[in-house]
């Protein structure tokens, strides 16, 4: 999957284990893999700008704003790290409960942290250009599918002169799993409805269903 033999193998095992199989080494401070996912979330954020600069050499900011958002966000991530397969190796206790939907994107990123604290940037950058980038994301479509539902509806509201806000009418789940239920207000009236484990999430559900409600 790496490419190359681990050096350090403890921190790639830290970098797999979620925290709910972490163990607390001092007080109020686990073992799980969050600070890694942290680092490589940062990582992966500055060799897909790179790699973005450099692959569309005349296209402006707001262009590479947009593609770099999609490459690095959690759902392409998730999908990433099913494709590797890295899925099989996370340690977890979800004790018959049903994983965290983000579990596995936030492992591909605390792996990749891993690799920046083993080998280094340059492995870290190889290892993200040629094992995921270059197998497993076709830029192509990534390019032409935009599924960043939220811009859109705030670049139609501003096209159309409309007022839009994004508000939470339910917060529930569990400790380990939230749910959000957030509207979509236009003009100060419901326009739509969405879900999701958070409330980015759930206003990205909310903008589709108003988007695919107005054939947009």
């Amino acid at each position: 999957m790496l490419g190359f033999a681990p050096g350090n193998i403890s921190v790639y095992k830290t970098a797999l284990r979620h925290k709910s199989a972490a163990q607390e080494i001092r007080k109020g401070v686990k073992d799980s893999n969050e600070r890694l996912e942290f680092l490589g979330d940062a990582i992966l954020s500055a060799v897909v700008a790179d790699y973005l600069y450099k692959r569309f050499p005349f296209k402006d900011e707001g262009f590479l704003t947009k593609l770099r958002s999609r490459m690095v966000s959690r759902e392409n991530v998730n999908e990433l790290s099913r494709k590797m397969a890295l899925p099989a190796f996370i340690e977890s206790n979800s004790q018959g409960q049903t994983p965290p939907r983000s579990m596995d994107g936030d492992a591909m990123e605390a792996l990749i942290g891993a690799v920046f604290l083993d080998k280094g940037y340059r492995v870290a950058e190889d290892f993200i250009l040629n094992r995921m980038v270059r197998f497993h994301i076709d830029m192509e479509e990534l390019e032409f599918n935009d599924k960043d539902y939220k811009s859109r509806v705030i670049e139609w509201a501003q096209r159309n002169r409309k007022r839009f806000s994004f508000e939470v009418i339910k917060e529930g789940g569990t400790a380990r799993q939230r749910l959000y239920e957030v509207q979509l207000l236009l003009d100060g009236e419901q326009a739509s409805e969405g879900r999701g484990i958070s409330k980015k999430a759930a206003e990205q559900a909310a903008s589709e269903v108003f988007l695919r409600g107005q054939n947009l």
